[in-house]
Order: structure tokens, then C-alpha cells, then sequence
């Protein structure tokens, strides 16, 4: 194989490769003998086929399957020799012209990683802001719990108001005919919780046991069934019985009812459960003054193709936000506004991103094997049971599906090798000044030059500025910490993988693909809400607005 290089600037590499006819045959003869004692044929015994005859009835797949083992043998080759370290898949491209029988022209092109900078990490100043559990916390969430476990108590004769459970048959029609799924029994309605459509459940305030009434309603226009949305409609309903929640008393037996020993043991989880809240929250700002130090003091050429593959990401993110504005139209100009900002962020979460991944790899921070395995096993559970060797065979052969499950962790390593080598300060402050903390640095985007972490979405407020959305998308998230060179080389070099080329032959059938992931089983009370709800006329879901996650 002949190689020339035709670029070679900042970043960007090309490459003529010339593959000979006699090496593409040499590998076609190779396959003939290997396949030989598989091939049957009439007049012949098992594995008898002369040669000729097999070239013959399989000469045009033989030679592909070579072409394309050729080129990929050929990128690895390159690659070897010239030490390169692709930033992304190579482009690769077979010459117009090409036939059977002659010689193979291949353009690769490709984007190598930068030469990152030696990370100065050893004045790496981070204050942990710690938030002491207090007693009263724990009660709060104590009352919670209870206020969620409620005991109903029939209440003979009462009439009911707010707050009290209904139960009652009903049958709802629409101009006087029952409609599909309009009759239910035995159905328990809190008054008060806003579950059914506007108006249903003030209509029942004042009703008693053994008593009919109807009612009548309308069915919001975007109501889920479009024979029903924006309709007039009557339910025929007979009471069964009005209830009262009793009393929760939070005693050692209400521990009990949950599965536990005793108050001091639920007690004691629900304080472990909020230091542990409190904890990722002092973790979240940790990391992001972590991360701000780091960018402020390294600067260096990132590959343009990773930029552009992460800022696709950012953006459909945002339009996915933006679609589920008031004014989507709005939100999308306002976001096209800012586009330019966005890329700039995306630049900075490569940088970072390949940052971390020097200082991991500097510094011997790995995932090992056994971890791996964990990691794997864990994965494999959200499958059936039929498809779990499957996918486990799945991210054995796929390069970046095990570097997208390795991720996490391995970020989560480089942060506290970071945190251990950083001179840290603490200082106790409340809850609500940990949140205001983290709130200001979302408010708080000059530029790029944002706060920087991953999984803190949920502790971020939930009506966002739009510098608070830099922010998010300024996040540099797992995949962008995994060690981006070898990955990038696993991918390049895959041996399973052809080279993407005009001509060649796609991947084998018998590639490994990813197992759909098992539906969540359902509990028995969701699978009676589920019941219930088949008939209840129920207020539609509006649409959720997810935070930026840009992930």
C-alpha cells in the first residue's frame, strides 16, 4: 500500500492511500480457501469445490468483502504508522473509477486531537460549602411522609367538602349517549387534588352517601380523546361512601407500616437522605469552581468536528425547549439570536472535556475491569431477561457504546482526584444559602465563561434565565471527560467496523445491535390507577418543559 499526504493544517489531516490489485486478490484467494471445505455443490463431495468455481459463483461478494477489508486494514494501518490520533470517525472515500481488478484509490480525511498543554493543577484553590441536617428538616420531611399515607375512615352521614374521599359509580354521555370508557365503578376521588376535568370535583362537594346526582362539565379543548375534546357533557353518579382521612400519628408503629423497625430508623433515613441531597449539592459547587479555574487557565485549538458534533447537541436541546414554549415561534428566534454564543460554549465543553481526560490519563486515573463489569451487569438489569447477554455482547463490540457506559464513572474519579489535590476550605452555611450559591452562578454566564458540571440538573431553579441556559449548556457532561483519544482511536480502528466508502459493502448483518430496552413492570397501585383512569374523566397532562440538559 502506497500512502500519500495531501493536508496537513492545524488540526486537519488528508491521505491518498493506493491499495494494489494483487493485495485486494491475495485477500479474495485467502477467503476462497478459507470458505473451501464449507462450499457444497452438486458433483462435488464436501469441501471438494475446485477454487475456480467457488471465484466463479462468488467472485463479486468475495471481492467486495476484500476491497473493504482492504481499506479498513489500510486506515489502521495509517493510522499506526503515522501516530494519529483521530478526533472522530475518519472520512473515507473510494476514488470515482474504481473496477474489479485494479488498483484502489482512498481519500481519508480526518481530524486528530491537539496536543493538550500539561494541566496546571497544583494551585487548584475550591471552598466545600457543607449544609448541617437539621432537626427540624428531618421533621418536615416526617410530616411529608405521613400527610402521603393517608388512612380514609368511612364517615356515615357526612357531607362532603374538600379534602374528603369521594367514592361513587358513574356513567358519563355526551348528548345523552354514554361515550367509550365514560362508565367506571367504585371510583375514589380526593376533592381538591385537580386529578378529574375542570369542574367535576367542585360539583361533588355537598354529596352524601346513597345519594344520585348529575353532573354537568365540559372537556377541555385539548383534552386527549378528540371525539370528546371541547364537548358538553353529563355523568349520572351514585354515591357510594364519603371518607375522611384520620389522624397519621408518627409513632414507632407508622415506622412500621413502611417496613421498618422503629421511628428512630426512619428517622434516620429520611436524615440520610437529606444529607446525601445536601451533598451532591456541595458537590455540584465544588465541581463548578473547579471546572471555572481549569478553563480560565488553559487555552488551546480544539477540533472544529467535535465542536460542531457537541453544539448539534446544545441545539437540539434548546429546540426541544423551545417547542414547548408559550410562544415557540418566539423562543426559537430569540434562541437563533444566540447561536453564535452557543457554539462558543460547545467549544469550551470540548476543550474542557479533553482537558480532564489528559489529566485522568496523566495522572492514572482508569476504570478497571471489574468496575467495568459492575457497570455492564448494572446496565444489562433495564433489559429482558432475554436480551441481556445480548447487549453485554453489544458493548464488547462497540467501542463507544462501552466508552458511554464507562463515562460517568470515570469522570466522577477525575473530579475527585481534582478535589483531593486542590487546597479545599469549608464553610457551614444553611440549605437555602447553598441553593441561592448555585442559583447565582446559572444567573450569572458572561460570555462562556459559565459554571461547569453535570448531573446538577435537578438542584438548578426551575424558571431559567436565558444566561441560566448557558449555563446548562455550558456543562460539560460524561462523555465529553472519557478519555477522548483512546476512544476516538477505538472507533477509528474498530476492526468490525468497515470504512464508510462509496462503494464499499455495508456493515454485516450479523453486527451487534444495542437490545431494546424492557418496559418498567408496573406495581399493582399503578396498575389500578391505570384501571381507573381507563374510565375517569381525566384533565390531560400538559406537555413538561425538561431543563437543559444538553447531554
Amino acid at each position: 500500500m502506497q500512502t500519500v499526504e495531501t493536508l496537513n493544517e492545524g488540526l486537519k489531516r488528508a491521505f491518498t492511500l493506493t491499495i494494489t490489485a494483487g493485495e485486494i486478490d491475495a485477500k479474495v484467494e485467502a477467503e476462497v480457501k478459507r470458505v473451501a471445505p464449507t462450499i457444497r455443490m452438486p458433483g462435488f463431495r464436501p469441501g471438494k469445490v475446485p477454487a475456480n468455481l467457488i471465484r466463479k459463483m462468488h467472485g463479486p461478494a468475495l471481492a467486495q468483502d476484500a476491497l473493504n477489508s482492504s481499506i479498513q486494514d489500510g486506515i489502521q494501518q495509517l493510522i499506526a504508522e503515522k501516530q494519529l490520533r483521530p478526533a472522530m470517525q475518519p472520512s473515507v472515500e473510494l476514488a470515482d473509477g474504481y473496477e474489479p481488478g485494479k488498483d484502489a484509490e482512498v481519500k481519508v480525511e480526518l481530524e486528530v486531537l491537539p496536543q493538550v498543554p500539561a494541566p496546571a493543577i497544583d494551585s487548584l484553590k475550591l471552598e466545600r460549602l457543607i449544609v448541617p441536617v437539621a432537626d427540624e428538616r428531618v421533621d418536615e420531611q416526617l410530616q411529608q411522609l405521613a400527610s402521603g399515607q393517608k388512612k380514609w375512615e368511612d364517615a356515615e352521614g357526612r357531607v362532603a367538602e374538600t379534602g374528603d374521599l369521594v367514592v361513587m359509580d358513574f356513567v358519563g354521555k355526551v348528548d345523552g349517549v354514554a361515550f367509550d370508557g365514560g362508565t367506571g365503578e367504585d371510583m375514589s376521588v380526593e376533592i381538591g387534588t385537580g386529578r378529574l376535568i375542570p369542574g367535576f370535583e367542585d360539583q361533588l362537594v355537598g354529596v352524601k352517601a346513597g345519594d344520585e346526582k348529575q353532573i354537568e362539565v365540559t372537556f377541555p379543548e385539548d383534552y386527549g380523546v378528540d371525539t370528546l375534546a371541547g364537548k358538553p357533557a353529563t355523568f349520572d353518579l351514585t354515591i357510594k361512601s364519603v371518607k375522611t382521612a384520620g389522624e397519621t400519628v408518627i409513632d414507632d408503629e407508622f415506622a412500621k407500616t413502611l417496613g421498618l423497625s422503629d421511628l428512630d430508623q426512619l428517622k434516620g433515613l429520611l436524615r440520610g437522605q437529606l444529607e446525601n441531597e445536601t451533598g451532591q449539592m456541595t458537590r455540584t459547587h465544588m465541581k463548578r469552581k473547579l471546572l471555572d479555574q481549569l478553563a480560565e487557565g488553559h487555552d488551546f485549538e480544539v477540533p472544529p468536528s467535535m465542536v460542531e458534533a457537541e453544539f448539534a447537541q446544545i441545539w437540539q436541546q434548546l429546540e426541544h425547549e423551545a417547542s414547548h414554549e408559550a410562544d415557540p415561534e418566539a423562543a426559537m428566534k430569540e434562541l437563533e439570536g444566540e447561536r453564535d454564543d452557543y457554539r462558543k460554549i460547545a467549544e469550551r465543553r470540548v476543550r474542557l472535556g479533553l482537558l480532564l481526560s489528559e489529566i485522568g490519563q496523566a495522572n492514572g486515573v482508569e476504570v478497571s475491569q471489574a468496575e467495568m463489569q459492575r457497570l455492564v451487569m448494572q446496565a444489562a438489569q433495564q433489559y429482558r431477561p432475554e436480551d441481556r447477554e445480548r447487549f453485554m455482547q453489544y458493548v464488547q463490540q462497540e467501542p463507544m457504546a462501552a466508552a458511554q457506559l464507562r463515562a460517568p464513572l470515570y469522570e466522577d474519579k477525575v473530579v475527585d482526584f481534582l478535589f483531593d489535590k486542590a487546597e479545599v476550605t469549608e464553610r457551614e452555611v444553611t440549605r437555602e444559602e447553598l441553593e441561592a450559591a448555585i442559583e447565582a452562578e446559572d444567573g450569572n454566564v458572561p460570555h462562556v465563561h459559565g459554571p461547569d458540571c453535570d448531573h446538577d440538573h435537578d438542584h438548578a431553579p426551575a424558571k431559567k434565565k436565558p444566561a441560566a441556559k448557558k449555563a446548562k449548556a455550558a456543562e460539560v457532561t460524561d462523555a465529553d471527560v472519557e478519555p477522548a483519544a483512546a476512544d476516538a482511536e477505538a472507533e477509528a480502528a474498530a476492526p468490525k467496523k468497515k470504512a464508510a466508502t462509496k462503494k464499499a459493502a455495508d456493515a454485516p448483518a450479523e453486527e451487534a445491535e444495542a437490545p431494546k430496552k424492557k418496559a418498567a413492570p408496573k406495581k399493582k397501585a399503578e396498575d389500578d390507577a391505570a384501571e381507573a383512569a381507563e374510565a375517569a374523566p381525566k384533565k390531560k397532562a400538559p406537555a413538561k418543559k425538561k431543563a437543559a440538559d444538553a447531554e
